[in-house]
């Protein structure tokens, strides 16, 4: 079987789907179901999906894309690190554009700031060898799938006595605001999990979303096929009143999930509180730095304080991370705020749900 074969069958769809309403069928009421990962809800506007399911599911996209969870007040604090003499700033280059509360990385970087994009933290290690008399900087934003790179830029930073590196911490942990979102104004009867999490953490790693909260959890891959299979798992379970962790993307994730990475996690970083974009201070969903390796945390190293930090009072982006409205709910979409001129982290990342409406929605259409 080939691969348009495996992953993207057009009559293994249109079962699916039959199956999909079949099973909504058997719930008399409307269904939410949100994913939390930006690399799905790509997929999801990309192949159509919302179009295929039954009118009685709704979905909604959650806090999934690393980028925009990530609050204003760090990247002011990065902007802040940036405007010191002998300083590099190195990061991934969705942060460029993500807007702080008067400026961007890109903004200051036009006016002469040494801000330069990566693709891996190791490579900030390379730029830090070659410039020994500079401070060099890594923004280290992501969830459990980056933040062992970071981990591993800073082992080998310790091991190779780079004393000139650090990294300004921002990753977080997916399964707390799963549960925290339970809490929250919108019902949500099940979960599509992030692929490239639970590859990390594996199914064990939502055991407490579905003991605390008894909400359904599936692990989807990233192909229709796989997120149809998810969407039916998951409605199967709101209809037989089932609340599981089920695994339909068991070609990568493993109920353990990745043993090695996760010790290094655990070897590097301490849980601690972290605040997300939209949803506030969550308790425990963030990594911190461990003390046996402060020496390399950005925040202490520079004693960063930045003002209160403030966001475009017209952008819905925190409304729309907590599945409470959808891009065209806000009323920048399409008109101040676009992929060339974001104003809202949910337009600047590409794994952005207001990114994703504007590339592959049916805006235009509507209102035509």
């Amino acid at each position: 079987m080939n691969y348009i074969d495996e992953f993207r069958n057009g009559e293994i769809a249109k079962k699916l789907v039959t199956d999909l309403e079949k099973s909504a069928h058997k719930v008399n009421r409307p269904i939410t179901l949100m994913e939390v990962c930006g690399s799905h809800t790509m997929a999801i506007y990309r192949h159509g999906i919302k179009e295929l399911v039954p009118q009685n599911i709704k979905l909604v996209s959650g806090p999934g894309c690393p980028v925009c969870v990530t609050p204003v007040g760090y990247i002011d604090a990065a902007i802040e690190i940036a405007r010191r003499d002998n300083v590099i700033i190195t990061t991934f280059g969705d942060m460029m554009r993500v807007p702080g509360t008067k400026s961007s990385l890109q903004a200051e970087r036009g006016m002469g700031e040494d801000v330069r994009v990566v693709y891996s933290p190791v490579d900030a290690i390379e730029i830090a060898q070659n410039n020994k008399t500079a401070e060099i900087v890594f923004l280290g934003v992501g969830f459990e799938t980056t933040a062992p790179t970071s981990a591993v830029a800073i082992l080998t930073a310790e091991r190779e006595s780079v004393k000139n590196f650090s990294v300004l911490m921002a990753c977080k942990t997916m399964p707390e605001p799963m549960i925290a979102l339970m809490a929250g104004e919108l019902k949500i009867d099940g979960y599509i999990c992030p692929a490239h999490v639970s590859a990390i953490i594996g199914e064990a790693g939502y055991k407490p979303v579905v003991n605390k909260k008894a909400v359904p959890c599936v692990i989807t891959g990233f192909e229709p096929l796989d997120i149809l299979r998810g969407l039916r798992m998951l409605t199967d379970q709101v209809a037989e009143g089932r609340a599981q962790v089920e695994n339909e993307y068991f070609r990568v994730v493993t109920p353990e999930g990745n043993r090695k990475a996760q010790d290094l996690l655990n070897t590097v970083y301490v849980k601690t509180d972290a605040v997300w974009r939209g949803l506030g201070k969550i308790p425990n969903s963030g990594f911190a730095i461990s003390p046996a390796y402060e020496k390399f945390d950005a925040a202490k190293r520079f004693k960063v304080t930045v003002p209160e930090p403030k966001e475009n009072p017209a952008c819905v982006c925190g409304e729309i991370l907590r599945g409470l409205k959808d891009p065209l709910d806000c009323p920048l979409f399409a008109k101040a705020c676009d992929p060339e001129n974001p104003i809202g982290a949910c337009m600047v990342s590409s794994e952005g749900t207001c990114a994703a409406e504007y590339r592959y929605g049916n805006w235009r259409h509507n209102d035509a």
